[in-house]
């Protein structure tokens, strides 16, 4: 019985488990130390990055999977499933939906391709992706497959907090004079996903007043059935936080991941943030 595939990228930030689990395809995308190119969790481990990241002299880059990666690996699963779900990184954010769509086109005569721009990154791409996959995996057909990712993504919500401003100034999106100010004064950003886009909501001058943030954002979103806790360098927190939010849903719907070196790049050590999917109401 042929089923759906499911592919995403290691923008997902999702567990190697899962990954196998589910049966799910990762497209790398891609980290550059210097002259030095690796393809993200093939070549290099979120531990990895990040130790790099504090003692590499010039800041990394990192820039989306070619259509040419695409092609390749859509053609691996062309003959043998019903179709092809593919669900990328928030368009605002990186091309890589626009690489998937390139390769879709040359295949277009070959199988059945949706390419689905996920509007989130990180852990929210990731529940997105779960929700598809388990479903793939069940047997259900391309039609249902596709409209539980759309269902998916009205549900997630992203929230959390950057411990530094530094990394997203060496990156380039915010001013550097704004990074040396909050430094200064000891004040951290608080974000959340907009329309596609990372915005942000306020400040807190300390960790424990954004996980207080973090969980005041939590109890204004339930119910919720599953959620994602992602952290950078910082496991002690995000076990805290894990036992705090424990009294407002269930710890066995609760996970925690390291974040990859797509959000990895702009946060540094220290992020701290939640994705979680709102429990459906019939």
């Amino acid at each position: 019985m042929k089923k759906v595939q499911v592919i995403t990228d290691s923008t997902a930030d999702l567990s190697p488990y899962l990954v196998e689990k589910l049966g799910i395809r990762v497209v790398p995308i891609y980290v550059r130390f210097g002259n030095k190119l690796y393809r993200d969790g093939v070549d290099i481990t979120p531990e990895q990055f990040f130790t790099m990241l504090s003692s590499f002299k010039s800041h990394p880059a990192t820039s989306q999977p070619n259509p040419e990666d695409f092609t390749k690996i859509y053609r691996e699963y062309c003959d043998n499933n019903e179709g092809i779900v593919s669900i990328h990184v928030s368009s605002r954010l990186s091309g890589t939906c626009n690489s998937a769509n390139m390769a879709k086109k040359t295949l277009e005569s070959h199988c059945i391709i949706e390419v689905i721009d996920s509007k989130f990154n990180s852990a929210g791409l990731g529940l997105i992706v779960i929700a598809a996959a388990r479903l793939a995996k069940a047997g259900a057909g391309l039609k249902e497959v596709v409209n539980e990712v759309h269902r998916a993504i009205n549900e997630v919500r992203m929230f959390g907090m950057f411990e530094t401003l530094k990394y997203l100034a060496l990156s380039g999106r915010v001013n550097k004079t704004i990074s040396s100010v909050s430094q200064l004064i000891h004040v951290m950003p608080l974000l959340t996903f907009r329309n596609g886009e990372v915005v942000r909501t306020g400040l807190v001058r300390t960790v424990s007043r954004g996980m207080e943030r973090i969980y005041d954002y939590v109890s204004e979103n339930v119910p919720l059935s599953e959620l994602i806790i992602v952290h950078s360098c910082v496991e002690k927190e995000a076990d805290e936080l894990k036992t705090k939010l424990s009294r407002l849903i269930s710890p066995k719907t609760i996970s925690i991941v390291h974040l990859g070196s797509s959000l990895g790049v702009h946060g540094g050590p220290g992020v701290l943030l939640i994705a979680a999917r709102k429990a459906s109401v019939l």
